[in-house]
């Protein structure tokens, strides 16, 4: 059984940092994605970043320079080092990891969440100004 657990999360004032973790356990897959994305009161889940098996990465254009993913392969872990954060970065951050897409000519992850199978219960980070 695949479980995906987050922590890191809580309250900051405009123009802090926050790391999240996700550790995961119960995969194995030789080529997969792991992904952040949020979700705000009323509004969709969006995709925030992903990084592959190769650590190839792509990130939503509000947090690119701000916001990094990275992943310990040895841990099973990833994280999301958030800087600069803005009170538009509230939301419930979720891990997630799935399948990569493409094929001979390339691997690639989709920033979107129909494209992720396994999810964390999610982690509060609320920023204040």
């Amino acid at each position: 059984q695949v479980q995906l657990v987050e922590s890191g999360g809580g309250s900051v004032q405009a123009g802090g940092s926050l790391r999240l973790s996700c550790a995961a356990s119960g995969y194995s897959w030789k080529r997969y994605c792991r992904g952040w994305f949020r979700q705000a009161p009323g509004k969709e889940r969006e995709g925030v970043a992903v990084i592959d098996s190769d650590g190839s990465t792509n990130y939503l254009d509000s947090v690119k320079g701000r916001f990094t993913i990275s992943q310990d392969n040895a841990k099973s872990t990833h994280y999301l080092q958030m800087n600069s954060l803005k009170p538009e970065d509230s939301a419930v951050y979720y891990c997630a990891v799935g399948p990569v897409y493409g094929g001979v000519g390339g691997f690639y992850c989709v920033l979107g969440a129909g494209a992720f199978t396994f999810w964390g219960r999610g982690t509060q980070v609320t920023v204040s100004s």
